[in-house]
């Protein structure tokens, strides 16, 4: 590694590589399409340029970038809550942890949906817009309140795992890290064995990272060559009002709740948070992002892994406020293409029932447009207006991913200061957890 690629952050990387691969993305665009102009013949085939650089080599190293995160994700939120549980000495405090954080949780939801909200009756983004109505959209039935908290308890923790069902495996790790705490020597060998275990997943974490510029780029610029500007022409109003609350809620609320509720520094808070944003920007998934949101809450921020370890994938799971705020705005947006008048009890319904639905159907794939179905149902708009704002979705989720992984990060510090579970001097320290990763770089780079 030579001196020159040292005096680079890892930040510093993965922003250039995210700029680099915007701008060779759109360069492609302009250069070549998918019709097969420019192409190559290879052993008599033809093969465009195209396929080659955007369906081939960005899309296999973004790939297989995102799939080594998310193979991180069950082994870590497992491992990391055994641990933090099995050395809780109270188990009193567990409860008072779900407590605190599911509160928060919800509470910025509401927060979130509310400021959408309010901002798109401002703005009002569906005025005197015609779009195609007759788009499309057809959404899973969410499971009801019922079926939610017999799903939460595996049946079998093999296959919860196997499928990445969150809420199942922070069940039985939680009631597996108690079962050890109660079986007196066992339980602390077997815990010995658990933390060198995590140990070594952080190390793999760090070799990610610092891999991670790599990926970036190829994700960003498989996203610029083959996202279609077209469809921004005629929602360029909502496109920016949604991108506008949620940078409001990000950089505005969650540092006032901050700073209200634990008396911390936000831009501290702010500033530590800037790889795991721009990992979950690029990612779009608050559950590929983890390894990052954690190794930062704990590394860089000083809460101790016993808060968490538990807090962390919690939020992963049910904290949605990014999609909030998008449900909010497309509910007034599609209620004002349609033509159709919210009254002040729809308004209230959509704010209870995506504040809800954020927590109920944690788990389920394409989980914003299933719970914004919901939501339309709920106040008697047509759900096929969920079809008019696909098109600008793809990069508005990216954006929301940020969100969603800021507070995230924001609840786990309020709670592990009230818990007294929080270093501040690591908190403070604008340092803590950059040296330690420029050592497992420069490790990672001087043996590979």
């Amino acid at each position: 590694m030579s001196s020159s690629s040292k005096k680079y952050s890892l930040t510093t990387k993965i922003f250039i590589g995210m700029v680099a691969g915007i701008l060779v993305g759109s360069l492609l665009k302009l250069l070549f399409d998918d019709s097969g102009d420019y192409s190559v013949s290879v052993f008599g085939a033809s093969i465009s340029a195209y396929e080659v650089l955007i369906e081939g080599i960005f899309t296999v190293i973004g790939q297989i970038f995102i799939a080594s995160l998310k193979m991180l994700v069950v082994p870590l939120i497992f491992v990391s809550l055994v641990c933090g549980t099995c050395k809780l000495s109270d188990p009193s405090k567990l409860g008072r942890l779900g407590g605190k954080a599911l509160s928060l949780y919800v509470g910025t939801t509401a927060i979130a949906i509310s400021l959408a909200m309010f901002f798109a009756l401002l703005v009002d983004p569906g005025d005197g817009i015609t779009l195609d109505t007759t788009a499309s959209f057809e959404g899973n039935e969410p499971p009801g309140l019922a079926q939610i908290i017999i799903n939460m308890f595996p049946s079998n923790p093999i296959q919860s795992m196997a499928e990445g069902n969150m809420l199942q495996i922070i069940v039985f790790a939680v009631l597996f890290g108690i079962a050890m705490a109660m079986s007196g020597k066992a339980g602390d060998r077997l815990g010995a064995f658990f933390e060198d275990v995590n140990s070594v997943i952080m190390r793999l974490v760090m070799i990610l990272m610092s891999l991670a510029p790599y990926g970036v780029f190829a994700l960003m610029a498989k996203l610029a060559a083959t996202i279609d500007f077209a469809v921004f022409a005629s929602l360029l109003k909502y496109f920016f009002l949604v991108a506008f609350v949620l940078f409001f809620h990000g950089l505005v609320s969650y540092p006032i709740i901050l700073k209200l509720l634990s008396g911390l520094n936000p831009l501290i808070f702010m500033r530590k948070m800037r790889d795991a944003c721009i990992f979950g920007f690029s990612t779009s998934s608050s559950n590929a992002t983890l390894p990052v949101t954690l190794e930062t809450v704990t590394q860089k921020m000083g809460v101790k892994n016993s808060v968490a370890s538990f807090t962390i994938p919690l939020g992963a799971t049910i904290n949605m406020d990014g999609t909030a705020i998008m449900q909010g705005v497309a509910t007034v947006f599609i209620a004002q293409v349609y033509g159709v008048d919210l009254s002040v009890t729809d308004f209230l319904m959509v704010i209870l029932t995506a504040t809800l639905a954020s927590v109920g159907t944690a788990g389920v794939p394409g989980v914003g447009l299933i719970t914004l179905a919901m939501v339309l149902q709920q106040v008697n708009l047509p759900v096929e207006g969920i079809g008019l704002i696909i098109g600008v979705d793809r990069l508005l989720d990216m954006t929301r991913t940020m969100v969603n992984v800021t507070g995230d990060s924001m609840v786990a510090c309020i709670i592990g200061k009230s818990e007294g579970e929080m270093d501040i001097e690591v908190f403070n320290d604008p340092d803590a957890g950059s040296k330690s990763e420029n050592i497992d770089y420069e490790h990672f780079e001087n043996n590979s």
